[in-house]
Parts: C-alpha cells; sequence; structure tokens
C-alpha cells in the first residue's frame, strides 16, 4: 500500500509539473524474480521513478520502454527473460533465473477510469479490494489495468462478455484473501488476467507515548503503516513527539476504541508503562476482533492482568512479551522485533528463517479457466 501512495502521489506532482506518465507493472513471473506480481512504478517524462520492479536491474530500459508507451500512446507488455545463464545479453543483468512479465501503461488524464485513478479509489477506503489488470502473451492487444473491485463496489473498463466472469473470480479471491490468475476469451483472443487482492495498510495503535514507543512509530510510518498513538498524559502524547502518526488521541482507555475503527489489518501494542492504564485497555481489547494484541513487559504481568480479568484462557490470543525472540535489547532493536512479530501475524507466515523454508517464498493460486 505504501508503493500505491507513493505512486498516487508522484503522479499528482508530475500532473501540476505538467509532466506526461507510465505506469510499469509486473503481471506475471516464471522462476525466480526480485518483485513479484503487483510491483509497481510510475515513469514520468522526466525520468523520474517511483516505486520498483525489480531490485534495481530492469529500472534503466524499463524507462526506456516506459517513454516509448508514453510517446507511441498505448499499453505494451515487455518480457524479460533471464533463464538463460547468459543474460548479460539481455542488458539487464537481472541475476534471478525468471522470466519477468511488466507491462507499460500510459497515464491519460482524460481517462476517468485510468490505472492511477483506480489505485486512487483503492486507498481511498480501508476496505479489503481487488485490482484486475488484463494482459495479453501472445496478442499486440493490452487492455492493462482494467477494473477496481470491492465487496459492494465495482469500477470497470471490460468487455461484456466477460464482465460477470471477472466480477465473481474476484469476489472468490476477496473471499479467500489471496491474489491469483485467471484466463479469459474476448472474441477469438484470450487474455491473463492477474486478480491482485490488496488489503488496506496496516493500522498500528500504540498505547504509550513514551520514550519507546518513538522508534516502533517511525518505523511503521517507513513502512506505510497507519500509526495511532494514544496516552493519557499530555506532556507525552504530542505530535511534535510523533510527528508522522495519523492520529494523536490523549485518551483513557475506555476513550480510545470509540475513536478507532478495528478491521483486520488492525495490531494493537500495550506499552504504557502504567499497569491500570494496560489492564483497563486490555479488557476492551479482547471484546474486539483485532487480530494482533501485543502486551510490553514480561510474561508474568501479562498472566496477572488475565488473572484479574478472569480471561486466562484468552492467553493464547495476546502476543506478551509482544514482538520476536532476536536478542533485541534497545528501544529500536525491540520496535523491529515488533514490527517482525505483527507482520508476520498479519500475513500468516512462520517468522522462521527463510532458508529453512521448503515451499516458495511467495505463493499465488495459478488455477486458470
Amino acid at each position: 500500500m505504501k508503493e500505491i501512495a507513493d505512486i498516487i502521489g508522484a503522479y499528482q506532482n508530475a500532473v501540476k509539473e505538467n509532466r506526461k506518465a507510465a505506469l510499469a507493472t509486473v503481471v506475471k513471473v516464471e522462476g525466480s524474480s526480485y518483485r513479484r506480481p503487483g510491483a509497481r512504478m510510475l515513469v514520468t517524462d522526466d525520468g523520474m521513478l517511483t516505486g520498483a520492479i525489480s531490485g534495481g536491474c530492469l529500472e534503466g530500459d524499463a524507462l526506456r520502454k516506459a517513454l516509448s508507451a508514453i510517446h507511441q500512446g498505448e499499453n505494451k507488455l515487455v518480457t524479460y527473460d533471464t533463464t538463460d545463464e547468459d543474460d548479460a545479453k539481455f542488458g539487464v543483468q537481472l541475476g534471478c533465473n525468471g522470466i519477468v512479465h511488466i507491462l507499460f501503461e500510459p497515464i491519460s488524464e482524460d481517462d476517468k477510469l485510468n490505472p492511477i485513478e483506480l489505485l486512487k479509489e483503492v486507498n481511498a477506503r480501508r476496505e479489503n479490494c481487488v485490482i484486475c489488470t488484463l494482459f495479453s502473451l501472445e496478442n499486440k492487444d493490452q487492455p492493462g489495468t482494467v477494473m477496481m473491485f470491492r465487496e459492494n463496489e465495482c469500477l470497470e473498463k471490460i468487455a461484456d462478455e466477460i464482465s460477470g466472469a471477472v466480477k465473481n473470480d474476484s469476489f472468490d479471491v476477496l473471499k479467500l484473501k489471496l491474489s491469483r490468475f485467471e484466463n479469459y476469451s474476448i472474441g477469438t483472443n484470450e487474455f491473463n488476467a492477474f486478480l491482485e487482492f490488496i488489503p488496506p495498510p496496516v493500522q498500528l495503535i500504540i498505547a504509550g507515548a513514551g520514550n519507546d514507543a518513538q522508534p516502533l512509530a517511525e518505523m511503521a510510518n517507513i513502512l506505510g503503516w497507519e500509526v495511532i498513538v494514544a496516552d493519557g498524559r499530555q506532556t507525552h502524547c504530542s505530535v511534535q513527539r510523533f510527528p508522522k502518526a495519523k492520529q494523536v488521541l490523549i485518551a483513557k482507555p475506555e476513550q480510545i476504541l470509540n475513536q478507532i475503527d478495528v478491521d483486520g489489518q488492525t495490531a494493537f501494542v500495550l506499552m504504557t508503562h502504567n499497569y491500570n492504564y494496560d489492564i483497563a485497555l486490555l479488557n476492551l481489547l479482547l471484546n474486539t476482533t483485532a487480530p494482533y494484541i501485543g502486551t510490553l513487559g514480561p510474561k508474568k504481568k501479562l498472566m496477572r492482568m488475565l488473572e484479574e480479568l478472569n480471561q486466562t484462557d484468552q492467553e493464547l490470543r495476546i502476543n506478551g512479551p509482544t514482538g520476536l525472540d532476536i536478542g533485541a535489547e534497545t528501544a529500536e532493536e525491540i520496535a523491529v522485533s515488533i514490527i517482525a512479530e505483527i507482520k508476520a501475524v498479519l500475513s500468516g507466515a512462520s517468522a522462521g528463517m527463510l532458508k529453512e523454508k521448503k515451499n516458495p517464498i511467495h505463493h499465488y493460486d495459478l488455477k486458470s479457466n
């Protein structure tokens, strides 16, 4: 989501400067690649790049392809094949032993459903959504980013003959919360579709405005998470101390939830260092559907709070002590530990070492019609 927000901001600046732009999107990967389908990069006609479609090896050639798409005014699909050991002949030095298909779409302000406008809709509300990108590996015709789909909203520019099927498949993607690929026929032409599941950004509520909360808020902001800091102390809880937080709430525990919509991407970390504040807030959070609740401090503190609340059966639901065991000591190291655990929990990942993972790092359902 941060990449999408950055791209939207860069495009808005380009419009103000009367610059033309193109959106480059990784739509399909075969084998290994640094970025996966859904990675995006905005290219403006002055050579500015926002976002990334690789680890840096593709960007130079992608700039040229994007400028060509802008000049010709049509979508283009470019394939980078580095399965040959002598990948130097492709001029991109990928070193990933994979095939990467990238779609380049020049952005027209006159098109009210251009890719940037659809991405703006993604960013407009805290709701799960699906972006559909249609492309062809065989034909010149490249429809591009054609739909933004939510459960109760759809913006599309899709041929009528496949519109219903795309919507049905998108609903399944929403239900399963998993991106996938499909194939559709328009007339005699076959098209691939990347149905990308995009959840809202993580919403991190930090209960506690002490010095140790500052690096946690900073790191979450770097990731594009929406940070809310809440504390009852006016001396600590201020915009000056947390300038990048979306909200800074001077509030009692019972006032916090009235100002926050808890959803499937909401995480709470209790770190006020005030036992009474923490236990009062924990009591309220146990009645929510928040997928992550973390408490700073030793395990015995958490058990004491749960015992006082007669909620010892909730022990497994709470991440206490919050964070992964990485040997963290400083506030910054502890922040890394907490951020990593939240990401793992919300992603359903093991938080283990990648070298010990038996399956591919990334997974997509490759089912086709």
